[in-house]
């Protein structure tokens, strides 16, 4: 049974609260037992807010397209967020003073060049897509010390924050499960992945994104950007910290969190 409209909107109005002070809550789901089309509401009343301080969507983010935290969460499928203009970074300084307790994943973006009509295959994705993205996302977490279930994350709009991406490139001759990357944090190699790790291919995450979202009667348009889940676990990132994601053949990306 759902939880009644009026707690949706007040976690909503906490998740944007936190967002807005930097002051994380507490767990959503120690005091509500959210279902999750109950999480995807609030999310979804999250973003409205944003909204009306003027942001727009521009495309979606993927979560938990891995197996390791699929089964840290106990779930079997991803989870996904919206992209919002105000969470692109001009740049390579990635601003810091909206963040809480930062974290950083490799992850293949996705230009739609045309949009996706279920029932969507991964190759109906790859000839959709108009060319690829090396990207750097920041995930945050507006619930304290990242101490989340999955309905937690889905309410937080996947527990996204910003995303930095480098050029976009044609995906001609490119197979996306054998794209690797390396990730570096201050010359330090953190972690490596290859793109099999995101439902054994990227483009099977977008799929599974494109028909999800036409159970709500949504859709991937045209133009819109998909950051379809990381390669590797996520690293934490501090203020001050340089970090670069190399990938085998799609580009990389440098940057550094600003200091306060």
């Amino acid at each position: 049974m759902a939880v009644p409209d009026e707690t949706r909107e007040e976690l909503a109005d906490a998740l944007y609260d936190a967002l807005r002070t930097k002051s994380p809550i507490g767990r959503l789901t120690a005091e509500h037992d959210l279902s999750m089309a109950d999480a995807y509401d609030i999310q979804t009343r999250f973003i409205d807010r944003r909204l009306d301080d003027g942001a727009e969507i521009v495309g979606h983010k993927i979560g938990l397209t891995s197996d390791g935290i699929q089964e840290q969460l106990g779930v079997d499928e991803p989870d996904y967020g919206r992209l919002l203009d105000t969470m692109f970074v001009e740049g390579r300084e990635i601003p810091g003073e909206d963040l809480i307790q930062p974290r950083i994943e490799p992850e293949i973006g996705f230009v739609m060049e045309e949009p996706l009509e279920p029932p969507v295959t991964y190759l109906d994705v790859l000839d959709a897509t108009g060319s690829v993205l090396p990207v750097v996302e920041v995930i945050d977490s507006r619930v304290r010390d990242w101490d989340i279930r999955i309905q937690d994350t889905i309410a937080d709009n996947a527990s996204s924050a910003l995303y930095v991406a480098g050029e976009q490139t044609s995906l001609a001759n490119t197979d996306l499960s054998l794209e690797g990357v390396k990730l570096y944090k201050n010359g330090t190699l953190e972690s490596s992945g290859v793109g099999a790790a995101v439902l054994d291919h990227p483009a099977r995450s977008v799929a599974w994104l494109a028909n999800t979202l036409s159970d709500l009667d949504e859709r991937i348009e045209s133009g819109h950007v998909v950051l379809s889940g990381s390669l590797t676990p996520a690293v934490d990132l501090a203020p001050g910290d340089v970090v670069s994601v190399e990938f085998t053949s799609i580009g990389t990306v440098n940057a550094r969190l600003a200091e306060e």
